[in-house]
């Protein structure tokens, strides 16, 4: 880098000079920064874009384009205290009757209550008590049986061992248990109900006998004060044939009923499945939502105003602005980016093609207008929403609550059709984007727009402003040095001058 003088001999402001030469040259450099930008910003614009369809693509249309997706049912139970329903694929469209005789149950058992010492006075034991403070002072070694589900184990105790202790042996013998401080109890339960998953509790030996009197556990004697509890099975009749099990629930025919009490004696809980006419409306319904929401979006984007002479902003004129100035401006700019664009109205008229030209069921063309289904009138619509679809009769659209509900009697009376049309529609639309979202040169999977060939260009730019900012500084260089001479030369003459005025005597 050229030695930088500042007018020392000339006068002259240089600094000034060479940063007003080098301004104009630096318009190609800011030009392809604001290029950059805005290209970035036309990326991030699309990623956005390109998210949503994708999501139809992945989700909505993935799933409606087959029957099954709709193959839908429904169980009303007459009583919903007694039992509820969950209804599967494989269940028929059936009225059916159910009696719930017993509920599954855990066996469970109540300690009696221990805290009286040799006077009658209340004690206040804890998890930390040890055996011996019970009265098992001589208690050196014992053991306790506890069955699981037809399994013995065997559970040591002696004076030593505490009553948490104790509680940790029967839970890691396979049930649980607990012990009241407040209410000075033990209480053990299965982990599981019915039958199978019962427990039984008794002595391994003498001292074990005496460990359960003192510990309050000895349920076969009725004076101890311990009650058990046995498991018991879940029982019901559907349809008068008798199913026993250890839970509460029954997978039965493609239903999944849970029992949650059982039924007075003259009581029969009605069961009915049906096509679950509700699952199908919401469906499409969902499906319209999400179509509108993205052709709104995508209206919106490509008839945005124009934004002619707004570019991205330079720092230096971000400074010259205030925060909200700036921020106005970029909307304006980012608000524009996919005004007219190509790939977007191509893209736009393909899906809005797909939801006019109808589908043929059973050999009769049929259109979204046939269910009730249409756009608003021209001058009804607001701007940008021209192309959303609305259901008459939807309780939950204003501008066609009041029609009559086609689409829903139509799903009532002839269900066969309605899925066959969106079915096809669904196929129709999900194959159109299979193919706008096919991997090419200049575009990825999945992706409707060129991101390929946008990334290749905003690198293009960060090599492009390299060179015209290396350009920029040898320029300023040349224009330092130039300067540089001329006040080295200047200093000469000067000096020369000096010399010639001495010689003469001046």
């Amino acid at each position: 880098m050229p030695m930088r003088l500042s007018g020392l001999m000339s006068g002259m402001d240089t600094e000034s000079i060479v940063t007003q030469l080098v301004e104009a040259k630096r318009v190609k450099v800011d030009d392809a920064k604001k290029a950059q930008t805005k290209l970035q910003w036309t990326q991030d614009a699309w990623k956005a874009l390109n998210t949503k369809i994708t999501k139809l693509y992945n989700g909505t249309l993935s799933n409606l384009r087959f029957q099954s997706s709709y193959m839908k049912k429904v169980t009303k139970v007459s009583n919903g205290n007694v039992a509820s329903v969950i209804t599967g694929e494989g269940a028929m469209n059936s009225v059916q009757s159910l009696k719930v005789s017993a509920m599954a149950q855990s066996g469970y058992l109540t300690g009696a209550q221990l805290g009286k010492g040799e006077q009658g006075e209340a004690q206040s034991y804890t998890t930390d008590t040890q055996l011996s403070e019970l009265g098992l002072e001589g208690l050196e070694q014992g053991s306790l049986k506890l069955t699981v589900g037809g399994e013995e184990k065997e559970i040591s105790i002696s004076g030593s061992t505490t009553i948490g202790q104790l509680v940790q042996s029967f839970r890691d013998a396979g049930i649980n248990a607990s012990f009241d401080a407040a209410n000075q109890r033990f209480y053990l339960a299965s982990k599981d109900t019915g039958l199978a998953n019962d427990f039984s509790l008794s002595a391994g030996d003498e001292a074990g006998m005496e460990a359960l009197k003192k510990l309050g556990l000895n349920y076969t004697d009725g004076d101890s004060g311990a009650v058990k509890n046995d498991a018991v099975d879940a029982e019901i009749y559907l349809n008068g044939v008798k199913y026993t099990g250890s839970r509460n629930t029954f997978e039965i025919n493609g239903l999944t009923l849970t029992i949650n009490a059982t039924t007075a004696e003259n009581e029969t809980v009605t069961l009915t499945t049906q096509d679950d006419t509700d699952g199908i409306y919401d469906m499409i319904k969902g499906f319209l939502k999400e179509y509108n929401e993205l052709i709104n979006e995508m209206d919106k984007l490509y008839n945005a105003d124009s934004a002619r002479g707004y570019e991205p902003l330079t720092n230096e004129e971000k400074d010259a602005m205030s925060d909200s100035e700036v921020e106005e401006w970029e909307k304006k700019v980012k608000d524009s980016l996919l005004r007219r664009d190509s790939t977007l109205g191509t893209v736009s008229t393909a899906l809005k093609q797909i939801m006019m030209k109808g589908v043929e069921v059973n050999g009769k063309q049929m259109y979204l207008s046939d269910f009730g289904i249409e756009t608003l009138s021209y001058f009804t619509a607001p701007d940008n929403e021209k192309n959303a679809y609305h259901i008459d009769g939807d309780a939950d659209d204003a501008n066609t609550a009041g029609n009559a509900d086609k689409l829903r009697s139509m799903i009532a009376n002839d269900p066969e059709s309605v899925i066959d049309f969106f079915v096809g529609l669904s196929r129709n639309m999900y194959s159109e984007l299979t193919d706008r979202m096919a991997r090419t040169e200049y575009s990825s999977s999945y992706t409707v727009y060129e991101d390929i060939r946008m990334k290749k260009e905003y690198d293009d730019y960060t090599s492009k402003i390299k060179d015209l900012e290396n350009k920029l500084a040898d320029y300023e260089d040349k224009w330092y040095a130039k300067f540089a001479d001329m006040e080295t030369a200047m200093a000469k003459m000067q000096s020369n001058a000096s010399a010639v005025t001495a010689l003469l005597g001046g």
